[in-house]
């Protein structure tokens, strides 16, 4: 029987696609302030929709599903406080403190504008609207010279459709580098000020404005994602417009109840949809960062090892294709005499996965998606 249902859930497997975005996006055809929409995403799901790259916007422009819809609220409110931040926003992107790296000129900031420059090696905030050439950064491709003038807003729209963003500088090596090729002009980098601040508290400091100029003034203190023009561009509006609305929910959820591995399938079952299948190194790199926030030393995934077959494989069918083992772990050759192996991720160090005993209490990871 075992065998059987095994290799049901391999043939399942073989047809089901891995997520792609840490977040699930909800969209809400109710018109509510943005103070109203924030309630409710908060009571029905995580919080009002939080964008962290281009990505993101095609994921929630796919989960509006009426295009006549104008635009939608998201997340994103004007505060008091104004901060220093990068264009290229996915938290995923810094390690540590480093998108706190600043090498600013000794008179600088002088707040005489809201983006910045590097000349020559040194940083200076300048006005936005102003013509310079610009540095694209392209993942693997690295920095990009541009040598046409133009806006920082031109720029960044630039960097976004032929590369992957305005160039970020994230420690000292990487501000020589970029020196290097700065072709002795001043050039636009990816720092801006801005005081708009997300619902969630999320540190993402990606932007999508229709037009950078034009954003905060007056009483237009909320943000609206466009859907039926301006696709997937923003702009501010007042909080007190009534508007359809965007809310997500967290694809992985950490659960600090000490459960067995049991106990804890259930639990996701009937709170969420499953125990975790880390079927990629993206999702491992997900549950890396909620389980350093765990009270227990390992955290319960959703792997379990077959004494029948000497295999292991994940709660929601699929066989192991991406591995992560602690040495000695995972060899297929578990101790059968024992209660039922299990998988589970260390919470500390290089946080690799462990083989447990099913009735150790753990932490433990749900997800809220069907794969």
């Amino acid at each position: 029987m075992e065998r059987k249902t095994f290799i049901t859930l391999i043939l399942s497997a073989v047809f089901s696609s891995s997520a792609c975005v840490p977040r699930q996006y909800h969209f809400v055809n109710q018109k509510l302030t943005w103070t109203e929409a924030q309630r409710n995403c908060r009571e029905n799901y995580t919080d009002l929709a939080t964008i962290d790259n281009m990505n993101d916007i095609e994921e929630l422009l796919k989960s509006v599903n009426d295009d006549q819809i104008e635009h939608v609220w998201i997340g994103l409110q004007k505060t008091v406080s104004y901060k220093w931040k990068w264009s290229l926003g996915d938290p995923a992107f810094y390690t540590g403190i480093n998108s706190q790296y600043r090498n600013w000129a000794s008179t600088q900031p002088n707040y005489d504008g809201d983006c910045s420059n590097m000349n020559p090696g040194e940083w200076n905030d300048f006005p936005c609207d102003s013509s310079l050439t610009f540095i694209c950064y392209n993942g693997d491709k690295g920095y990009i010279p541009v040598l046409q003038p133009m806006t920082w807003r031109a720029a960044q729209i630039y960097c976004r459709e032929y590369h992957t963003d305005l160039v970020s500088v994230r420690n000292q090596t990487e501000n020589q580098q970029i020196e290097k090729i700065r072709n002795n002009a001043p050039v636009w980098i990816g720092l801006f000020r801005d005081s708009w601040e997300w619902s969630d508290q999320s540190n993402s400091s990606f932007r999508n404005w229709t037009n950078i100029g034009n954003n905060g003034g007056g009483n237009d203190k909320c943000a609206v994602v466009g859907v039926k023009t301006d696709h997937g561009q923003w702009d501010d509006r007042r909080c007190d417009d009534k508007s359809h609305f965007v809310c997500y929910e967290d694809k992985l959820v950490l659960v600090q109840q000490n459960l067995s591995w049991t106990e804890a399938l259930k639990y996701c079952q009937e709170n969420h949809v499953d125990l975790v299948s880390v079927n990629s190194e993206q999702i491992q790199n997900w549950v890396m960062e909620l389980t350093r926030k765990a009270s227990t030393a390992k955290v319960w995934l959703g792997l379990r090892h077959s004494c029948t077959l000497g295999i292991w494989f994940w709660v929601n069918g699929e066989i192991l294709c991406y591995q992560n083992w602690a040495a000695g772990n995972g060899t297929g050759v578990e101790d059968c005499s024992e209660a039922v192996q299990v998988g589970a991720v260390q919470s500390g160090g290089d946080q690799r996965w462990v083989s447990l005993p099913q009735t150790d209490k753990l932490n433990f990871i749900c997800t809220n998606y069907d794969e």
